[in-house]
């Protein structure tokens, strides 16, 4: 039920993807402001993550998942009432809120439910339930725009939150912690301090500067550059779901069985930049969809990954602190993309910023390779303040 319950809630997230850039388009956003819309929700996702995970250890991931679910469907039904570009940002900051507590919150309950040697497929399994909402998503919402307009699509898919509460019921309520006054220094001192800490940073930043840059663009990229139809965008974006989700389950069995993860994250953040810099001078809709279908695979490896590398270096004590942290690094990555190339879209176009941004994506994973480390030692335990009485 928590995979279900991922699917329908990135379903949800998905369909806003499609329609907030279009609806903000169609309400006179320039480029700039369609990337910072996405980037916006991802640093207010990024702001929470951490302190999410701490939560999370502190009251369960049962608890975090639910209000993540309320604070989505509120955000959602505001941006439908809204009729300009500026309030937008204050929705997509509260729905990047609750992301950073679903990532945090998902991501601690299924590695608490399953043994290190199987903890790929199960990453490989909830990524997997993630894509197919990412695919349902942008299915549904394209579809829905044949007879409503953007604006009462956005409402409507709200109701795919629903479906997502059962999960909550099926996630843990277990606490990691106990007692109070659990502080962020003694479990972040003990992540900070794991050698691998630092290159599957840079790994994990390298893969979301690109994947955040074209996610943001994506959908104006395909109305002004490709000349697509707004279903047709949609089918575009559920056809990278398809691609990223299928893809999962192999790499997390590709995961499990390698000794070292870093040459999977160098070929498929390598991998993905190649497709992004040939899906800028595509036109038409067969030639971008083949490239997307082709290079997204390349990212759900890398993805992959990076989620096993944090689950190896997270302790039981602390899992919520160490998956809100790759929150947090995934986030903020994701954020940065398009506001640092966003000024190249506007300016230069499409190609140009999708160039630039590959071009930077392989030179941090350049370094991350250099580093060429992996976790060394498993789930260093963190001690704890001590129980309080009556707690």
């Amino acid at each position: 039920m928590i995979y279900v319950s991922a699917g329908f809630a990135f379903a949800s997230l998905a369909a806003r993807g499609l329609m907030v850039p279009l609806y903000a388009h169609g309400l006179g956003a320039t480029r700039f402001e369609v990337g910072a819309l996405f980037s916006v929700a991802t640093l207010a996702g990024a702001a929470l993550s951490l302190p999410a995970g701490l939560l999370v250890d502190r009251y369960g991931p049962r608890t975090l998942l639910a209000l993540s679910l309320v604070m989505s469907a509120v955000s959602q039904l505001a941006m439908a009432a809204t009729p300009t570009v500026a309030p937008l940002f204050l929705w997509q900051v509260v729905g990047g809120l609750a992301g950073g507590m679903q990532q945090a919150s998902l991501f601690s309950a299924v590695t608490e439910s399953v043994p290190a040697s199987r903890l790929g497929r199960a990453v490989g399994w909830l990524t997997f339930a993630m894509q197919t909402g990412f695919f349902a998503g942008p299915t549904v919402a394209g579809l829905a725009l044949k007879w409503l307009d953007v604006r009462t699509d956005i409402a409507i898919t709200t109701v795919l939150l629903l479906f997502a509460l059962p999960g909550v019921f099926a996630a843990s309520a277990t606490r990691q912690h106990a007692g109070r006054g659990l502080s962020l220094r003694a479990p972040l001192r003990a992540l900070i301090g794991q050698r691998a800490f630092i290159p599957v940073t840079i790994g994990l930043v390298a893969a979301t500067l690109s994947w955040g840059t074209l996610a943001a663009f994506l959908p104006v990229f395909a109305k002004e550059s490709l000349g697509l139809p707004s279903v047709q965008i949609g089918y575009l974006l559920a056809l990278q779901a398809v691609a990223n989700g299928i893809s999962r389950l192999p790499a997390g069995r590709l995961v499990d069985r390698m000794r070292h993860r870093w040459p999977i994250v160098f070929v498929g953040v390598s991998g993905w930049a190649l497709a992004a810099v040939f899906l800028g001078h595509q036109s038409g809709f067969a030639g971008p969809a083949i490239v997307v279908a082709l290079g997204t695979p390349f990212m759900a490896a890398t993805f992959v990954a990076i989620g096993v590398v944090f689950g190896d270096l997270s302790a039981a004590s602390t899992r919520g602190v160490t998956m809100g942290m790759y929150g947090t690094i995934l986030f903020l990555g994701l954020s940065i993309g398009p506001l640092a190339f966003g000024p190249i879209v506007q300016g230069f176009g499409y190609a140009a910023g999708f160039t630039a941004c590959s071009v930077a994506s392989v030179a941090l994973v350049l370094v991350m390779a250099a580093w060429h480390l992996e976790p060394q030692h498993r789930r260093a335990e963190v001690p704890l303040p001590p129980v309080a009485p009556g707690t």
